[in-house]
């Protein structure tokens, strides 16, 4: 006979064996190295930890550059693939068509994501209808971040059209500020341009013109009035712009030498650091007639192949974190962005991530919930990199007319 002691520390050495049976290896690719990214990749890592696995950094210098990709790529080839890499919008279909990408759909079908998502997200998540992804957050793109003190001082207010965005601009260089910080780098003056776009053509304009890249949209009198509005808009920019970062940019609206910027929702991280409260030192508006419209940008983990059972269950563990209420929480209170799921309690979340959420669900009712092009989520990359490199062209030329910079683009829209 076995004393109870004995028989208890049996069954607890057989449940340790069993749980590190069942225990695999995660190993991720990610480039979340700034601090509040740092801190939620943190809490992703303890979350597998606490399940038993091992969380393994798939570190690659150059963050989520070219080298990182190159890097992967030739550890798919080799047949040492990691559970997890951060990949997004059109990428993964073209890595899923490579037949690399693991079936989620159990995980999926489980933690009920088709209920959780717009269809436009779960959409991008799928390839041929199966989950080969798990999406971690939204940023909204289309903001117009403002300085009121320096608004107020110039008797401006904060447009909403953008013939309104043209008074305010002259009033605000009337009052010796810059009325709109810009940063010349080709990401954001197509950030700027795709703006533009949605608040003088509209949603549907917008996803024929620059999701579907439909030829007749690309050169009619709508896009014509857009280009001219975009051009329109760089008056008022300062002659120091070029090549300059979009942080340095909302630096500029910080410290009331300009009046306001168009920049996503990372834009806020630079506000709140520098300790300015929403609504009171800064407001975040939607873009200039675009608000009930928004571009999103999601980052998302694709899911590869693995052969190892234990590395399999978890990257399944994985793939439920991500998803995970908690997790959603934790991570977008530190990133600046939302959760990307629909049915997220916001009352820790400040007062523009309250309003973003809220016109994400709308949008996603409404059909006015659309990918950011600016931010490699609405084409495959050789189209996107074309149309960026045409409207840079003409944002930086005194001699190319909106007709010319039309054609560039309808040209580049057929890069592939």
């Amino acid at each position: 006979m076995r004393s109870p002691v004995a028989l208890g520390a049996l069954v607890c050495v057989a449940m340790m064996a069993g749980q590190a049976a069942r225990a695999g290896e995660v190993e991720v690719l990610h480039w979340w190295t700034s601090g509040g990214e740092a801190k939620a990749a943190s809490a992703l890592k303890a979350t597998m930890q606490q399940k038993g696995h091992t969380w393994k950094d798939f570190a690659v210098a150059g963050g989520g550059g070219d080298s990182a990709m190159t890097v992967l790529k030739s550890r798919v080839v080799s047949g040492n693939a990691p559970a997890a890499a951060q990949i997004k919008g059109p990428s993964l279909q073209e890595w899923a068509k490579e037949g690399v990408l693991a079936n989620m759909d159990d995980v999926a079908k489980a933690e009920k994501w088709d209920e959780s998502l717009p269809k436009v997200v779960s959409d991008i998540m799928k390839y041929k209808g199966n989950y080969i992804a798990a999406p971690v957050n939204v940023h909204r793109v289309n903001w117009l971040w403002a300085n009121p003190e320096v608004f107020k001082k110039a008797g401006a207010k904060v447009p909403t059209t953008w013939d309104e965005f043209f008074v305010a601009a002259e009033a605000l260089k009337k009052a010796g500020v810059v009325p709109i910080a810009h940063g010349g780098q080709n990401w954001q003056d197509f950030t700027t341009f795709e703006a533009v776009a949605l608040g003088v053509g509209g949603t549907d304009f917008y996803k024929k013109a620059l999701v579907q890249l439909d030829p007749a949209s690309l050169s009619s009198p709508t896009m014509e009035k857009v280009l001219t509005t975009f051009k329109k808009v760089k008056d008022y920019t300062d002659k120091n712009a070029p090549g300059r970062d979009w942080n340095l940019a909302t630096a500029m609206v910080i410290k009331g030498e300009a009046g306001m910027q168009i920049m996503g929702d990372w834009a806020k991280g630079e506000f709140l650091a520098a300790g300015k409260t929403p609504g009171k030192d800064f407001v975040c508006a939607a873009a200039p007639g675009t608000s009930k419209a928004f571009t999103f940008n999601i980052d998302s983990f694709a899911l590869f192949k693995l052969k190892n059972e234990a590395n399999v269950k978890a990257q399944k563990d994985l793939a439920v974190a991500i998803m995970s209420p908690e997790f959603q929480e934790l991570f977008n209170l530190n990133k600046g962005s939302i959760p990307v799921r629909l049915n997220m309690k916001m009352d820790k979340f400040d007062d523009c991530a309250k309003t973003s959420s809220a016109d994400f669900v709308a949008t996603a009712k409404s059909g006015a919930l659309v990918p950011s092009i600016a931010h490699g989520m609405a084409v495959p990359s050789a189209a996107e990199g074309a149309i960026k490199d045409a409207v840079s062209q003409f944002w930086n030329s005194d001699k190319m007319s909106a007709k010319d910079a039309m054609a560039k683009i309808a040209t580049a829209a057929k890069t592939r």
